[in-house]
């Protein structure tokens, strides 16, 4: 095929978590003789199952994107999935603009995901055209900085990053290079529950009202995904920059003061509370994590907030996106086939439809299916923590949680299911596995009271499956736990039950485990 455009010097590949126009691909950007390309492909909707507000967040942040580029003046080959029937892979419709154009060069900032970038080059490779791979300095920290954090450690914790990443930047610091307030991290005063009454008052926040460009791609996610998880109607994410900056002024006027205190805590019908919900716009880069920072800690600054909710907010941010990232780029390629504990059970079904008795998992993947998200707690001490004590495979965890949440990108997901949720790599990512009994839902939330189990029972009709599993779970691994300081106690609990005791538990468990492949 003749060359259609041979005035194309470098060609800008822009995925579609890298929504930023002042991303290091765009630097040295000639109008008159570079361009951009973008697409949509099919299989990166149905690699995992994804939820059709994932779908339709991506999409319709894309198209916003390219046309703020083309108000720009900047040349965009663009395909919509209608556009290209017959390729429904991102790197079949990249490699035939690449025959098209046979530019000079491409360039493209980082990926976030390890099997986009080794696609990258191998389609570039496949046509003899240099691949420039930039860094990608939306992030706070570089992956040679981080990488210069990790070497000579015997274990990676996130604090001891976080601390340096503080001082670096200079956030919530002190002219003498002390913490503010005297504590690096406030995290024991974020830890407070509603009591019997529930919250007092949560401030709404309806979101954004799709225009005609996202009513469109509503409408194409609807028809050419219709069998995937999830409901649109209440789509109102942030998908221009414009959408994302409102939403961050209005949790930092609302609802970040009282964030801190209570960002552990649950309570049925509110699938919101006082989160931000900045995850979609920050991964998608609608959103600057140092406008981010610098709204929270202004707000703590004009005392507006207190310190514990700002520092808890900047934690997430600055401590917990940069560090997870790290340890992705860390160990990936093979990370995501990590399964120290040997867990090999099938993902139950209920997760892609949320109809079980046990409330708190009803509660919470069934607002996942309504909204596309659930708040941290939820993700790691119900849906994740029940995977872990059941012995689900990791590799199945982290497919559902990249699906069925609209800010998955691997580069987060990955790490916080595969190593903090499932403790799939061994301590890697978290120092202990987080488990626990249904106790912990119960003081966390309401959930226990609308339940018919009991999270004081291992055993019985009544028996909660949380705590049954969790006795069995460190029945199960114990020669491994017992080696893990921050476990001891927990096995001791274990040995003050009696043989009889732990019998009736692992069979009660293995009949639950039973039951739940069945239903699969």
């Amino acid at each position: 095929m003749a060359n259609q455009h041979p005035d194309v010097r470098h060609l800008i590949v822009v995925f579609g978590d890298q929504l930023d126009p002042q991303a290091t691909a765009f630097e040295d950007f000639d109008p008159d003789r570079d361009a951009v390309w973008m697409g949509e492909a099919e299989e990166e909707s149905t690699h995992v199952w994804s939820h059709k507000q994932r779908i339709a967040l991506f999409l319709a942040a894309m198209r916003h994107f390219r046309e703020r580029l083309r108000q720009d003046g900047i040349r965009v080959f663009y395909r919509e999935l209608d556009q290209s029937p017959n390729a429904t892979s991102l790197f079949d419709q990249l490699d035939a603009c690449l025959r098209e154009t046979l530019p000079e060069k491409v360039i493209a900032t980082q990926p976030g995901e390890w099997r986009v970038l080794d696609n990258l080059k191998t389609c570039c490779r496949k046509r003899k055209i240099p691949c420039e791979i930039r860094e990608d300095r939306y992030f706070l920290v570089t992956l040679d900085e981080f990488r210069a954090h990790a070497k000579g450690r015997k274990s990676l914790r996130m604090e001891f990053f976080y601390r340096e990443a503080r001082r670096k930047h200079n956030v919530l610091m002190n002219r003498d290079g002390t913490p503010a307030g005297g504590q690096w991290n406030y995290d024991a005063d974020n830890r407070e529950t509603f009591g019997r009454h529930g919250p007092e008052s949560v401030p709404s926040f309806d979101g954004f009202k799709p225009d005609k460009l996202t009513r469109a791609v509503l409408d194409l996610v609807n028809k050419r995904f219709a069998d995937h998880p999830g409901s649109l109607e209440s789509f109102a994410w942030p998908v221009t920059p414009e959408e994302a900056k409102l939403a961050l002024d209005d949790f930092v006027e609302n609802r970040l003061a009282s964030f801190g205190r209570f960002q552990d805590a649950m309570w049925t019908g509110e699938p919101w509370l006082y989160h931000s919900r900045l995850s979609t716009a920050l991964n998608l880069k609608l959103l600057d994590p140092r406008d981010v920072t610098k709204a929270a800690e202004e707000a703590w600054s004009k005392k507006r907030v207190p310190l514990a909710s700002a520092e808890g907010f900047i934690r997430q941010i600055l401590g917990w996106r940069e560090y997870v990232r790290g340890i992705y780029w860390l160990n990936m390629p093979g990370y995501e086939n990590r399964n120290e504990l040997g867990a090999n059970g099938k993902l139950p079904g209920f997760y892609w439809t949320g109809e079980t008795e046990w409330t708190c998992l009803r509660e919470t993947i069934g607002q996942t299916l309504r909204h596309g998200y659930a708040h941290h707690i939820q993700r790691l001490m119900v849906t994740g923590l029940f995977g872990l004590l059941a012995g689900i495979d990791p590799s199945e965890v982290h497919r559902w949680y990249l699906a069925v949440y609209v800010d998955a990108v691997e580069w987060v997901e990955l790490p916080n299911t595969l190593g903090m949720s499932q403790y799939a790599d061994g301590g890697l990512m978290a120092s202990k596995p987080y488990a626990a009994t249904g106790k912990y839902i119960q003081r966390m939330s309401n959930y226990c009271g609308n339940c018919p189990k009991n999270p004081a029972n291992a055993t019985g009709e009544d028996a909660c499956p949380f705590t049954t599993l969790y006795w069995d779970f460190l029945d199960r691994h114990r020669k491994t736990l017992e080696q893990n300081p921050r476990m001891k106690l927990q096995v001791r609990n274990l040995d003050r039950r009696s043989h009889k005791d732990l019998a009736v538990i692992r069979k009660q468990a293995r009949d639950l485990r039973q039951r739940l492949t069945i239903a699969e």
